[in-house]
């Protein structure tokens, strides 16, 4: 729990990056709802979160959700695990630390006997993820905010 604050701070960054949104950006909501979600989810162990440093610097961040659904025929125990918060700072860029992290997050699920992973890719991200054998889903839907 000692590394939260990092976790938050590299959460923001994230979201900041992958929206394309400001330094001015108010993110103090967001902010605290990401540290009750750490605080929560790090003890109930359904996240998992991963750091690279160089020093005391943050190289890169990687995290995966587990989480339950209905037991299906593929999907017989019903647990899934969710890939997000990939990121790594852009001098540490095309040095594999992207790869490892997902190397080390995939082994998670694998350690909870999790077969179903998903995430979703940046343009950035996504060679990554196919590199490593992610496949594009074309059955998923969501409803728009504005419906709910």
């Amino acid at each position: 729990m000692e590394y939260i604050d990092i976790l938050v701070k590299t959460r923001i960054e994230v979201l900041r990056a992958a929206n394309c949104l400001s330094d001015e950006a108010n993110m103090a909501f967001v902010e605290a709802q990401s540290r009750e979600y750490y605080e929560e989810s790090l003890q109930a162990e359904t996240h998992t979160a991963y750091l690279a440093f160089d020093g005391e610097r943050v190289a890169g961040a990687g995290g995966i959700s587990f989480f339950r659904v209905m037991p299906t025929y593929h999907n017989p125990t019903g647990w899934k695990a969710y890939i997000m918060n990939m990121y790594t700072s852009p001098d540490y860029r095309r040095k594999g630390i992207a790869y490892h992290t997902l190397e080390l997050l995939i082994k998670e699920a694998k350690k909870k006997n999790v077969s179903y992973i998903s995430l979703e890719a940046t343009d950035m991200g996504r060679p990554l993820y196919e590199r490593y054998g992610f496949v594009k889903m074309n059955d998923e839907m969501i409803l728009p905010q504005e419906y709910l």
